[in-house]
């Protein structure tokens, strides 16, 4: 499957899509609002940054306690019950006078649950599409996220404008409901992936197995750190220009945008893992500019080229899915998706305290380096990843245009719940 044409003519990808953009556009619109209505409330640049990606951290719960949710759940039934319980939190969020620990109590919440979407969004993906189909459909999903937070980052400054912080909160609590109707509609009714119950030890089990392969383990690591500390250098564009930041954004996903659609549409297989690690070099690296405090202009320049190494996760993300079973994909991708959430939030907490103790502009081109740093440390383990795991655990191909697997058994899965 290599067109869009192809794509688009698969049954439930297109409300799939418009599903996951729903959820895109609330998350987008809410978390510019909660961030600036923080940030005018405790004028704290560490608190904004968490106030906007805070919630990340709380992944890292989700992914040792709720993932294996991700594929013993079926897909329409998580995907609209999440949606319902992210439209009432962030409509908690909008009340008056609600303390700031108790906004940071909710975040807390939806961030261990929605550990779980993620999964369940790409775990159905997955399904829908064939092997040969997966980076496409991913990178239209994550072209899509880009369009819709352009949207999304002005819209919401322009809502904030009009109708203040809170009022824009529960304008997203209103994209919430759109999404879980949409996915209650326009999905079909599937079991779940993999049979059992959700529980801690089954989602440890199937994590501990995910995590067992080296290659793997070199890809998760590469899909984490990086991209969350590059997260991190995001999280200060409030305190960096507070009445610019929704531009900075904007242009942020624009770059997001172009370099998924190069790298979804027009990459060939052969070039697709040998730029993985120089998109995760050219994400971090136009932000060491930052340290001379550029003017607006040129810092929207960097932050577009930047962003434009998003794509590496694309291309990381096809070598984690050739590299994992079917039966274990949406966990495989839900831990992809909670650990790199889990090192947005650590990047946000770490480059908010450095922009307390220096300035936001320091604290970026610093973190920056620490992101650059990671990917020249990761290097060597990802181009060994590039060849067949030669223990088992290496999972079969499903597609013949795929390499051949390695020989070696199949990974045993985890006994039911």
């Amino acid at each position: 499957m290599r067109t869009y044409r192809e794509l688009f003519r698969t049954a439930e990808f297109t409300p799939l899509l418009l599903a996951s953009a729903g959820q895109t556009a609330a998350q987008t619109v809410g978390g510019l609002a909660l961030g600036i209505l923080v940030f005018e409330r405790t004028e704290s640049a560490l608190l904004s940054s968490l106030a906007m990606f805070g919630p990340a951290l709380a992944q890292v719960v989700g992914a040792a306690t709720v993932l294996s949710g991700a594929d013993r759940l079926p897909p329409r039934a998580a995907l609209t019950g999440l949606g319902l319980l992210f439209c009432a939190g962030t409509a908690v969020q909008a009340v008056p006078g609600l303390p700031v620990g108790a906004v940071f109590a909710v975040l807390l919440v939806l961030g261990v649950v929605g550990s779980v979407g993620g999964g369940v969004r790409y775990g159905l993906l997955n399904e829908v599409l064939t092997r040969d189909g997966y980076l496409l459909g991913r990178s239209v999903l994550t072209m899509s996220a880009g369009v819709v937070q352009i949207g999304g980052f002005a819209v919401g400054s322009a809502l904030v404008a009009l109708l203040s912080a809170r009022g824009t909160l529960l304008s997203a609590a209103g994209l919430y409901l759109l999404a879980a109707a949409v996915a209650r509609l326009g999905l079909s009714r599937r079991p779940p992936r993999h049979t059992g119950r959700t529980s801690v030890a089954g989602t440890w089990r199937t994590d501990a197995l995910l995590w067992s392969s080296v290659p793997r383990r070199y890809v998760y690591l590469a899909l984490w750190v990086p991209n969350g500390l590059v997260v991190g250098v995001e999280s200060l564009y409030v305190p960096y220009a507070p009445r610019d930041a929704g531009l900075l954004f904007a242009c942020g996903a624009g770059g997001m945008l172009v370099g998924d659609a190069v790298a979804g549409r027009f990459l060939p297989a052969g070039w697709r893992d040998r730029l993985a690690v120089p998109l995760c070099v050219l994400l971090a690296a136009p932000y060491l500019f930052f340290a001379f405090d550029p003017g607006l202009p040129l810092a929207l320049v960097l932050v577009t080229l930047a962003t434009s190494g998003y794509a590496s996760g694309l291309l990381l993300q096809e070598r984690l899915v050739a590299l994992t079973p079917d039966e274990l994909s949406g966990q495989a991708l839900g831990l992809h998706g909670a650990g790199m959430l889990t090192l947005q939030g650590v990047g946000a907490a770490a480059a908010g305290a450095a922009a307390e103790l220096t300035s936001p502009a320091t604290a970026m081109a610093a973190t920056a380096a620490a992101s650059l740093t990671a990917t020249l440390l990761l290097a060597p383990g990802l181009r060994r990843s590039r060849t067949p795991d030669p223990t088992p655990g290496r999972a079969p191909d499903r597609a013949p245009d795929r390499a051949a697997a390695a020989p070696g058994k199949q990974e045993a899965l985890p006994a039911p719940e």
